[in-house]
């Protein structure tokens, strides 16, 4: 069995874990407070994934180190150099490979759809963030010290994502009018979680991926109109309405609320297409995305289970 760690519990991290135990491997999650899936393949670890010296220990060993991390959005700019450094040096260290969960940041705003060709071109502090930590790992890379890969997503379909999804579909079901900060009608493309995984695992261990980044194959994108539409056909649920926060108003909640403050540097993403091009690596791995009937009857069926219920 193939030892595999992965910083970080969230809805990849976690997906990640229980495919990779599923089929065997030996997996073990480290996050700050030693929480991850309750699965007997999996190792949980309490530890700080910043401090290099126990991250290269708890290392030892496994063939790929999959960066799932997410410090809170407020935090990337203080956050996440010292915990990409942490994780290249323990790659560079133990031989194991580095495979991040990317996201679309770096693009910055894009006309037209997004290909892993793309300029990374953005200005802003989270896009010059994650771009920063890829530039770094890519030139270890090219330096012969660590083989890396990066996977980037859209906003993620899941039953515990924390995105665009997770405001739309809870809403849908209670049958709620929704008030949202984007355009209804903008065709945006979403990314189901378990795609991710299967994506990360993919690249993880297949030197084809080694040493670029690669799109998570995702479904045709929709607008949120369409979405929200889509999930109340599945259920019988009325078609909501939905109307617009206008901008103002979400610049005003980011006075007081960080989460709020920090949407209004990605607020581009949902004022016109948005759209990812995820063939490459449908072509080069034979890996196509979920559809999208199926991911939305799994999320539903995962809201709609008493503890989801409940939270």
């Amino acid at each position: 069995m193939s030892l595999h760690v992965i910083v970080g519990a969230g809805p990849v991290g976690t997906a990640t874990a229980r495919l990779l135990a599923d089929r065997g491997d030996r997996v073990r999650v480290v996050t700050r407070r030693g929480t991850g899936p309750a699965h007997p393949g999996v190792e949980r670890v309490a530890a700080d994934a910043a401090d290099v010296d126990r991250l290269t220990t708890l290392t030892e060993g496994a063939v790929a180190l999959h960066n799932c991390a997410n410090p809170a959005y407020h935090r990337w700019a203080t956050d996440w150099p010292p915990l990409a450094a942490a994780l290249l040096t323990a790659a560079e260290r133990t031989g194991a490979v580095l495979a991040t969960v990317g996201n679309l940041y770096g693009y910055g705003p894009v006309d037209g759809p997004m290909t892993e060709a793309t300029p990374l071109a953005a200005t802003g502090t989270k896009g010059r963030v994650r771009n920063r930590m890829w530039t770094d790992a890519l030139a270890a890379h090219r330096a012969g010290r660590v083989r890396v890969t990066e996977v980037r997503g859209s906003d993620y379909l899941g039953t515990e994502a924390n995105s665009l999804t997770s405001m739309v579909i809870p809403q849908v079901l209670a049958g709620r009018r929704m008030v949202l900060p984007v355009d209804p009608d903008a065709p945006h493309t979403f990314t189901y979680v378990p795609d991710v995984a299967r994506a990360l695992v993919t690249a993880a261990t297949d030197e084809r991926a080694w040493g670029r980044a690669w799109h998570v194959p995702s479904p045709p994108a929709l607008s949120v109109r369409e979405l929200a539409a889509r999930t109340a056909a599945l259920t019988g649920a009325p078609v909501p309405k939905l109307t617009r926060l206008p901008y103002a108003a979400l610049w005003l909640g980011g006075l007081v609320n960080p989460m709020a403050r920090e949407m209004r540097e990605t607020a581009y993403q949902f004022d016109r297409p948005y759209l990812l091009d995820s063939t490459a690596f449908t072509a080069t791995f034979g890996l196509a995305p979920t559809p999208l009937d199926d991911a939305l009857t799994e999320v539903i069926a995962g809201l709609r289970t008493p503890v989801a219920a409940g939270r």
